[in-house]
């Protein structure tokens, strides 16, 4: 018996996580929902995904631990019997300004987003290298490449998804041969859940509007709809890339 498609999101029980696994959930599809605690949502999660006639098992981890990343994937694997794409989507956004980061929050972002993805990927690879089509997606974002004054920076998120994309890209080399794609997505503006934290207030994040060319915030499924082309076949001679979802934000 042909075993599902196995899918491991991290982040995924609220927002653009939850979001990608909706979209990924079908007959055929195995989806391991991460969270580090929200567990309310990522069960709301799994019973959307069981509903759209896929398999789900939440699991909870602080990927800032190093042992979480390897634990998170071999929770994938015994729950789906192996795994085939990897979607690194959990991180936080810091705003504090340069003169203000302190030593311990310039770590904490480095290694809760570029240092987690490196551990998690590394505890994939000896799993993708037996899949079929496997991918690692990255979710990075727009603080990485826009550096304006009219447009709120976050030097401590910029440089962990700055340093987050320089490793898909190093990577896609290493394992082309090997046929695992990695790619990372780099939503914009993206609305948030109702009642989840804001790094930028509702009036500001409105205020952006005017310089989003489409004319609108971005929703979290225009960032799953570009995972889900990465994952997909049709993406089997893309790598190395990082592919902007942002409507049209000038970066």
């Amino acid at each position: 018996m042909t075993r599902p498609r196995s899918i491991l999101i991290t982040g995924a029980a609220s927002g653009i996580g939850a979001a990608i696994g909706r979209m990924l959930a079908r007959s055929g599809t195995a989806i391991l929902v991460h969270t580090r605690r929200n567990r309310d949502g990522a069960d709301t999660v799994a019973a959307a995904i069981r509903q759209a006639g896929g398999q789900a098992e939440v699991f909870l981890a602080d990927l800032s631990q190093p042992e979480a990343a390897g634990l998170t994937v071999a929770a994938a694997v015994e729950a789906f019997g192996g795994l085939d794409v990897v979607v690194s989507n959990a991180g936080f956004a810091d705003r504090t300004p340069f003169a203000d980061l302190t030593d311990t929050a310039m770590a904490a972002s480095v290694d809760g987003i570029q240092g987690a993805f490196f551990r998690l990927a590394r505890a994939a690879i000896p799993h993708l290298r037996a899949a079929t089509d496997p991918r690692i997606v990255a979710v990075s974002s727009f603080v990485a490449h826009t550096f304006r004054t009219d447009v709120a920076t976050f030097p401590a998120s910029a440089a962990a998804k700055a340093g987050m994309e320089a490793l898909v890209r190093a990577l896609a080399v290493e394992l082309g041969g090997q046929n695992i794609t990695v790619n990372a997505v780099v939503p914009g503006f993206i609305r948030k859940d109702a009642g989840a934290h804001r790094a930028i207030d509702p009036a500001a994040l409105q205020a952006q509007t005017a310089k989003i060319p489409l004319g609108r915030i971005g929703r979290p499924e225009d960032v799953a709809a570009a995972v889900a082309f990465l994952t997909s076949p049709a993406a089997g001679y893309i790598t190395g890339q990082a592919l902007h979802v942002n409507g049209g934000l000038a970066i």
